[in-house]
This record gives C-alpha cells, structure tokens and sequence, in this order.
C-alpha cells in the first residue's frame, strides 16, 4: 500500500468522527465538501502524477486543520481552551484578540503548507525553464485563495444569514477576504524562500 493511502487511514477516521455531531450539519456539508474533492482527487491523481510524502504530509495536515474548522465552525475552535490545557495560556488574552483567528491560521496554512505540493507539481510535471516554480507557486496559492473566498461569498449566499454568517466566518470584519487571501500568500512565500534556501 502507498504512503498517501497509509496516511489517508488514519485521516479517514479522524474524518468520520468528526462527521459523527457536528456544530452545525449545514456548514460541516459546504466545508466538508472541499475535503472529499480534494481527498478523490489525491487517490485519482496518485497512479498518473504521483508526489512525494512530503507534499502529501504536508496536503494531510492541512486537510486535518480544515476538518477540525467544520467540525466546530471556524468560529468557533477552542484553540484558547487547546492551548490553556497545553501550556496554561490562553492565546485571546495573551495578545488581546476580540475574534477567534483559527480561520486566518488555516488560510495563512493554505500557503504555508500547500506551496510546496504545488512547486513539485510544477517541477516534476510541468517542468517550467529556471526558477518560474518559485513565483508560480504563490501565484497558484493566490489564484485558489481567490477561487475559494469567491465559492465562500456564493456559499454564504445560499446558506442564508444564520449558516452563511457561520460558515464565512468574517466574524464582522469587512476586509476578511482580502485578509485571509494575503494571509494565504504570505505562507506560501515563505515556503517558496525555505526551499530555496534550503
């Protein structure tokens, strides 16, 4: 069995119990359906344009992160309650957030984690001349960032006020789109910068 299906495994139960009471089954669904794309695609790509396990681990730990989103809603993840068990700090007080920013470290993870699946996909598929990977990377991020906030305003749309406003998540924050689109650049470019580094 390949790498990508032994790290499916343990995602697919993680998956299933979070499917078993979700916050709210409305928005679960319109989350979720991102993941079950995203997880077909992986297994349908895999014969013909396999990756490495890094960029698998990488795509995994990203869809862990949005699962746990749906799961709850984006608004509401007890990352504060996580962190208090953890290490005894509550991170809203620390740095005196009003809302909770679980969703803007899920977009800022988008480019920090994805960026590099994507810069191998480049690299061993479209092979671009010089170092055309390393710009287009990002500008993948950026272009699925916006694709993805565009489907969240047409989602919110059909939702309705209640589950739309849970499941947007801007918490009233009129720049929330354009915030988590340059959240979702910003990690893809240092991604882009530590493989060239490194």
């Amino acid at each position: 069995m390949a790498y990508l299906h032994w790290l499916l495994l343990p995602f697919a139960v993680l998956w299933l119990l979070l499917a078993i009471k979700p916050h709210d089954r409305s928005v679960w669904i319109a989350e979720n359906s991102f993941t079950v794309a995203t997880v077909v695609a992986l297994v349908w790509t895999y014969p013909t344009w396999p990756l490495g396990d890094l960029a698998y681990t990488l795509i995994v730990i990203f869809l862990v992160m949005h699962t746990i989103g749906g799961y709850y809603t984006y608004v509401r993840v007890p990352y504060d309650d996580a962190t208090h068990a953890v290490i005894g700090v509550r991170l809203s007080k620390l740095f005196g957030w009003a809302r909770n920013h679980y969703d803007r470290l899920v977009h800022f993870a988008y480019g920090l984690l994805l960026a590099y699946p994507f810069f191998e996909l480049f690299e061993l598929y479209a092979k671009p001349v010089g170092y055309w990977s390393y710009v287009l990377s990002p500008v993948l991020v950026m272009a699925t960032s916006m694709i993805f906030e565009v489907l969240e305003w047409w989602a919110t749309e059909i939702l309705g006020d209640g589950q739309g406003a849970a499941y947007l998540g801007a918490q009233g924050d009129e720049w929330d789109a354009q915030k988590d689109m340059a959240l979702a650049t910003l990690g893809s470019i240092i991604t882009m910068l530590l493989v060239f580094l490194l």
